[in-house]
């Protein structure tokens, strides 16, 4: 993603000193690999809440018991019977194997990677939600999982057939939407969100010192709210769109 450069006023306008020399959203640190370019921070931040979603997960696995249950069990247990219900909802019994898995570590993965945003490090290690290098090739992989249980489900002819309902001429369209609309809107709401929370943290902490900690805490705590609200709405998402692949027809 190219670097964005937001200026502030120079001394020259009314006098006044610069709240800031520049902010550059947008812009990683990277390193070549196979005629490949990466972004270490985004690899960096990715390692990291991929490591304490898998960390919290043997710990709470370990520790795990019926009689006296700890609350990273608990809250474990009711993720778990959260995802099952919205599963249960909207497909039933016919739900294919792997979907509330699948929805569960996102769910957990995103929440975590959205929540780094509160620590003190997005010079080093940013929330890698909001690096697009991320957020697209996960929604490749959700669409990529329905498109195959859809096929398994309905076969092939069915599955390329829904796309001429209910009007043949309305084909075209209907590939676009579910072929690149779909994965990118659901790619850019969740990255544009995080993105968006990241560049307020950077505007914030142009202001003087003695100012600076009311508007950041504040602002951490709603970023910590809408993470939990783009997790959620990423999962709901994604099993909204197994059940369509499983024939269902979700409202």
């Amino acid at each position: 993603m190219g670097t964005t450069q937001l200026l502030a006023p120079g001394p020259a306008q009314h006098g006044a000193a610069p709240l800031a020399e520049s902010i550059t959203p947008g812009h990683h640190p990277t390193f070549q690999c196979l005629g490949l370019t990466f972004n270490t921070d985004t690899l960096l931040s990715t390692a990291v809440a991929g490591t304490i979603v898998l960390g919290l997960g043997l710990y709470m696995a370990r520790r795990a018991s019926a009689g006296r249950p700890s609350r990273l069990q608990l809250i474990f247990e009711i993720l778990v019977e959260w995802v099952q219900a919205q599963v249960d909802e909207q497909m039933g019994v016919r739900a294919p194997r792997g979907v509330v898995q699948l929805c569960i570590t996102t769910f957990a993965f995103i929440l975590i990677a959205n929540w780094l945003a509160i620590l003190p490090t997005e010079s080093v290690a940013p929330p890698p939600t909001s690096d697009v290098n991320l957020v697209y090739p996960m929604a490749l992989l959700v669409f990529g999982w329905v498109n195959v249980v859809s096929i398994r489900r309905q076969g092939l002819r069915r599955h390329f057939g829904r796309l001429t309902e209910p009007y043949a001429f309305l084909a075209p369209n209907e590939f676009v939407i579910q072929y690149f609309g779909r994965p990118v809107s659901l790619a850019l709401r969740l990255w544009g969100n995080i993105f968006a929370g990241g560049l307020m943290v950077m505007v914030i902490g142009q202001l003087p010192a003695y100012l600076l900690w009311l508007p950041t805490a504040g602002w951490k705590l709603f970023d910590m709210f809408v993470g939990l609200l783009q997790a959620l709405i990423f999962t709901i998402l994604t099993i909204i769109y197994f059940a369509e692949a499983v024939g269902e027809n979700p409202h």
